[in-house]
């Protein structure tokens, strides 16, 4: 395992870069590794609020996920593993608010997946994740998950959601809106954590938050551990999450490696193996699946400080404040309405991401075979088409992932063979360098 050595004096000056295997004083390293938990904080207890799921088993499966991940790839790979919100909506469907143990047995299944993947790109490389979800694939399977949670966002009755408290709501998410463009650096990173913060206080002047089981419950304690039930019903609801993770877990690795200058190629198996033994351990002991979070790398990006202690670091401290009930008592107060509005942000965020992907790789959608599986599947998982097969319940997100995937390589293969799977780069080459002229903008 890679050790870290001193950068430099132990300070850092502007403009220089600490690498993964450097550190700064331990002093410094201390107030770094917990702005990372900050960063992290503000999605990851998003998650069980909208699943139900106990705060403080999330936060301790959170930080132990993160320490796992830094041990199987060799201490070199700096990452956090937080909540993944890809896993919200199969879980509120294999749920319905209820007993979340079947859900943890979607959880732990994908974990093992995602683990079984991760072995595979160690032994035989990344290729084939580009043949299987090219660009056009990951940014619909991305989208269709953050838009099929619309409804959640709403709320499924008059106590959830953004109809629960219209005017809490409207304060929150205006609030998030406002912090995200009147402040630079941390801040602004933070708008929906602290537009939550702004939104709670509002539903507190109104009456609408509950402290009795936060002064029912002890300062210190050991974490709420819940163990799956067996359920195959479920099963398919959780597959395409698999999907998402590995695009997550790629583009995080690619992402480190343009920041750090490092290749970090080789070290992508590793990466995808961590996530899903992290996410395997949280489904059979209560906590949440994990990913790695861009929230964090955000924060190295701002700081340029890219040492892996960070995170060791980070991953303790969501170790201790998980054995904390009160803490997870107090953060179950946030109101409904509150709840609504963050949702009705991350969820278009997450939908949104799948364009940024299409964006960044210049999908063509004059093109049938991007066009047609990419909205026949968003429309699908947005209006939640479900079937149940035999015991298989297959929601609005699988029906539409499993559809576009299948229909884009069936398409793929006919169009090659036909002709009819064409990419006009003149076309895109003349609207990329058109340049309107002042009496044409009039």
């Amino acid at each position: 395992m890679a050790l870290w050595t001193l950068h430099g004096n132990g300070t850092v000056q502007p403009g220089a870069v600490v690498a993964p295997d450097e550190r700064l004083g331990w002093g410094k390293m201390l107030g770094l590794g917990a702005q990372h938990v900050v960063a992290m904080f503000g999605a990851t207890f998003l998650v069980p609020l909208i699943t139900g799921f106990p705060v403080t088993t999330t936060l301790f499966f959170s930080g132990v996920g993160t320490l796992l991940f830094l041990l199987i790839t060799g201490n070199r790979l700096p990452s956090y593993l937080g909540s993944s919100f890809a896993f919200i909506s199969p879980v509120i469907a294999s749920t319905a608010g209820k007993d979340f143990s079947k859900a943890l047995f979607g959880i732990m299944l994908t974990g093992l997946l995602l683990a079984v993947v991760g072995a595979v790109v160690h032994l035989a490389g990344a290729a084939w994740i580009d043949v299987l979800m090219p660009p056009v694939m990951t940014g619909t399977i991305v989208m269709l998950i953050g838009f099929n949670l619309a409804g959640a966002a709403w709320g499924g009755d008059e106590k959830s959601g953004f109809r629960a408290a219209p005017l809490t709501a409207w304060i929150t998410l205006i609030a998030i809106v406002l912090i995200a463009v009147l402040f630079k650096g941390l801040i602004g990173r933070l708008a929906i954590l602290l537009g939550v913060g702004v939104g709670y206080i509002a539903a507190l002047a109104q009456g609408q938050v509950d402290f009795k089981s936060v002064d029912a419950a002890a300062w210190v304690g050991l974490t709420t551990f819940t163990v799956p039930t067996v359920d195959l019903g479920v099963a398919a609801l959780f597959l395409p999450v698999v999907l998402v993770l590995i695009a997550e877990n790629v583009g995080h690795v690619k992402s480190v490696s343009l920041m750090t200058g490092k290749n970090y190629d080789k070290t992508m198996g590793r990466a995808l193996l961590a996530d899903g033994v992290a996410t395997t351990l949280a489904g059979l002991g209560g906590g949440s699946g994990t990913t790695t979070y861009a929230e964090n790398i955000g924060v190295m990006a701002a700081t340029k400080v890219y040492s892996t202690a960070l995170y060791w670091i980070a991953g303790f401290i969501a170790i201790l404040l998980s054995f904390s009930p009160k803490f997870g008592a107090a953060i179950f107060t946030i109101p409904a309405g509150v709840i609504g509005a963050a949702g009705t942000v991350l969820y278009g965020m997450i939908g949104l991401l799948g364009a940024r992907i299409w964006i960044e790789n210049k999908v063509n959608f004059t093109n049938p075979v991007n066009l047609f599986p990419a909205a026949i599947g968003l429309i699908m998982a947005i209006a939640n088409f479900d079937f149940t097969i035999g015991g298989l319940e297959f929601g609005g997100v699988t029906v539409g992932t499993v559809t576009a995937l299948v229909l884009y390589h069936l398409m793929k293969s006919i169009g090659k063979a036909r002709g009819t799977d064409f990419e006009p780069p003149a076309i895109a080459a003349e609207f990329e360098t058109y340049q309107p002229n002042a009496e044409e903008l009039r």
